[in-house]
């Protein structure tokens, strides 16, 4: 066995991003070809309810493409089937021929959910299951509200579901059944032999299947990480059973890379093993710079974001008001291979504008003439994705940078 391939965060940097779709200039169009040939690079598409400007897996497909329109993936979803949705560490859209891995995931987790729903929502639902089947067989497509005309309306809703919201909720995480589409962004359930197409559907994936593909796809788009990493990136599997399955292709499937850390010493990973190919393929990252939705897949594990960005981040929805360090919603900017900083803004419907609340440079870093145009260009064209038709900055909206204690 030979050495650990050395690995620079500069490089590092590089590969990631290329890797997930931001290693080239955004400023192109996509065919409905290219934007399938983009999620299936990027693995899926994390989805999430909040709203700012765009929701989640809007945002982090235009940052990648200025020329993305949201009716391409509503056409791969709901007319094409290309994509399904369902979850990975949450909820994702997800190239539908990766199916079969789900559907061993659905088997290895049934029980747990019903206990983790049992736990939280109480156990009736489970009596609402075959019900609930039988209903949307007899009726179609169904909305949780059809189950249940009243169903409390309000922000708690959410932590009051109703056993049959419940049943659906669960018979979705386990694959009884499937989003056929949204309205809004409320779930339209279905059947999932109405949704996933036959062939994607026809044989489960054994569990060995699934670790050898979860750990091999999972390198592919990282690149390096720890087992935790590798198992985290679709969490299907357990960092366990990463870490023996590349204990047991070390050499073939997987290789080591000693990777550097703007935190410290060099981190001992395992990797793909044409990383060095893979590296020496890769070109600077584009200098311009572009504003990242907080679920890009980029930022999703904090502490490898840290070690390789130099970039502390979280998101403090759920941090009380006093006590936030930035905002309740903060977006993160990238410029180059590098974050830079951070944006408070969102979406004024009733003024038709896109407020900037705040912007916090991080440390080091200056916003010069040149970098304050490239700031605002990237704001009018977030604007523009937005159907915003002016921008309106706060006074004081250019903040001093915040060092860490």
């Amino acid at each position: 066995m030979g050495l650990p391939l050395p690995v620079t965060t500069k490089d590092a940097r590089a590969l990631i991003l290329n890797l997930q779709g931001l290693g080239q200039s955004h400023r192109r169009r996509l065919s409905d070809g290219d934007l399938m040939d983009l999620i299936r690079q990027m693995g899926f598409v994390q989805v999430d309810s909040i709203n700012m400007l765009e929701r989640a897996h809007q945002m982090i497909l235009s940052s990648r493409a200025t020329g993305y329109r949201p009716k391409q993936l509503q056409r791969l979803l709901e007319k094409q089937r290309a994509l399904f949705e369902n979850w990975t560490h949450d909820a994702a859209i997800i190239p539908s021929d990766f199916f079969p891995y789900w559907m061993q995931r659905f088997e290895n987790r049934r029980a747990a959910l019903a206990d983790r729903y049992s736990r939280w929502h109480g156990p009736e639902f489970l009596n609402e299951t075959e019900s609930v089947i039988a209903h949307i067989e007899a009726n179609g497509p169904i909305l949780s509200r059809d189950l249940s005309p009243d169903e409390r309306k309000g922000p708690g809703a959410w932590w009051n579901w109703h056993p049959s919201k419940t049943a659906l909720e669960y018979l979705w995480r386990t694959g009884a059944l499937a989003v056929a589409r949204r309205e809004g962004f409320q779930k339209v359930y279905d059947l999932t032999h109405r949704v996933i197409p036959e062939p994607h559907r026809e044989t489960p994936a054994e569990h060995a299947d699934l670790v050898d593909w979860s750990c091999r796809s999972a390198l592919e788009r990282l690149g390096f990480g720890t087992p935790g990493e590798i198992a985290g990136f679709w969490d299907h599997i357990t960092a366990d059973e990463a870490k023996a399955w590349c204990e047991a292709n070390l050499g073939r499937a997987v290789i080591q890379a000693s990777v550097d850390q703007t935190t410290g010493r060099p981190r001992l990973l395992y990797a793909r093993p044409d990383l060095e190919a893979a590296l020496n393929q890769v070109e600077s990252p584009p200098p311009g710079l572009r504003i990242l939705n907080p679920f890009d897949p980029v930022l999703r594990d904090r502490k490898r974001l840290q070690g390789l960005f130099g970039f502390s981040y979280r998101i403090e929805v759920f941090v009380p008001a006093p006590q936030r360090t930035y905002g309740y919603y903060v977006f993160p900017i990238l410029e180059g291979d590098r974050l830079i900083g951070r944006i408070d803004m969102k979406a004024d419907r009733p003024a038709d504008s896109l407020q900037i609340t705040a912007v916090w440079p991080e440390p080091g870093i200056s916003f010069g003439k040149g970098r304050m145009r490239r700031l605002e260009g990237e704001l009018d064209r977030q604007k523009n994705f937005g159907g915003l038709s002016t921008l309106r900055f706060e006074d004081g909206w250019l903040r001093e940078p915040i060092v860490a204690n």
